[in-house]
């Protein structure tokens, strides 16, 4: 069995992504530090569903913060890593405003001590979150992997936007693959609370007023979990099975997102329906940081892996709200 190493597993993508590694002969080492940034009784339960996969000795949690580098480097020297999939950061464009120092210690000091670790001990291959964030003021849509980036809106998109630079300068100066993960506005069960869908379902089902801005103009590339998932995976699992990726310092950048952008009124039409119930709405101007539209072009996606985002906002909508019905007891 290759052993992974998955930062950020408590958290939404990472959750979902070592039930499909271990589902497919992968071992998994998951690393979090639960931190309150969102509901952490959230965080322990997505744990809790990984328990039967602890017991047949195919995951193993270990609760640590990669701002500490020998913390960090002691993981990498007790586990020979063949891969490393990197979710861990401090999340959200708006909470980037109020708290930037976070972004700072979780996003790049983070960051540096997974490349450093990669660096010291032989791991073939570096997969990393990125995010659409970083398309920032571009206008030219859809968002293209060769389209300039430097004018994200958000320190958010900065630190992102940094991991890329700095991913390229380590792969150029140590010979180690990495390929960075833009992903696009991921919804889907055992989501973040922060999130769109999330606050839209449960301030519907409340009957709460809902802050919308852009006055519900925002576009998005809304993209399913499972489809997310899928193209980590097949990325993933291609590097590790194929001899020509183990040592040639390659760097690499791809979209992942919905295949079409759709508006955000729309968006929560699609709730409302099956719910049941009207929103309510309360429209605001467009919020400092936010991107007013964003659409993805997975070519390059499609190239790699034979795979493009595929599932329909109707369908994945309706599989959160009924994991959030069952969830919360609704």
């Amino acid at each position: 069995m290759k052993k992974i190493l998955v930062t950020g597993v408590a958290g939404f993508i990472g959750y979902h992504l070592t039930h499909r590694l271990c589902e497919n002969g992968y071992e998994v080492v998951g690393i979090d530090n639960l931190n309150d940034y969102y509901d952490v009784n959230l965080k322990e339960n997505r744990l809790k569903q990984l328990e039967p996969l602890t017991v047949a000795g195919k995951f193993t949690f270990i609760k640590m913060d990669i701002v500490h580098p020998a913390s960090v480097q002691d993981l990498f020297r007790s586990h020979k890593f063949d891969a490393v999939v990197h979710l861990a950061a401090q999340a959200g464009v708006r909470y980037s405003l109020e708290n930037p120092q976070s972004y700072i210690d979780s996003n790049i000091t983070g960051f540096l001590n997974i490349l450093e670790g990669c660096r010291f001990n032989q791991v073939s291959h570096l997969l990393y979150a990125s995010s659409s964030s970083v398309y920032g003021g571009n206008r030219e849509l859809p968002f293209s992997e060769f389209q300039m980036v430097d004018q994200p809106y958000s320190l958010y998109g900065v630190s992102k936007k940094a991991n890329e630079l700095m991913a390229h300068s380590y792969s150029h100066l140590f010979n180690i693959n990495t390929t960075g993960l833009r992903f696009f506005t991921v919804y889907g069960p055992w989501g973040r609370p922060d999130m769109a869908l999330f606050k839209f379902t449960r301030g519907i089902i409340n009957g709460e007023e809902l802050e919308v801005y852009n006055y519900g103009n925002h576009t998005r590339s809304f993209t399913y979990v499972d489809d997310i998932i899928e193209g980590i995976y097949r990325l993933l699992n291609k590097y590790l099975s194929d001899p020509h990726t183990k040592d040639t310092g390659k760097y690499r950048i791809f979209n992942i997102g919905g295949d079409h952008s759709v508006k955000l009124l729309d968006y929560i039409h699609e709730i409302e329906e099956y719910v049941g119930k009207k929103a309510k709405l309360k429209l605001l101007p467009l919020q400092l940081g936010d991107v007013e539209k964003t659409e993805a072009d997975t070519k390059l996606l499609e190239m790699e892996t034979e795979f493009i985002p595929h599932t329909q906002i109707s369908e994945g909508i309706r599989y959160f709200i009924d994991w959030y019905k069952e969830y919360y007891h609704v």
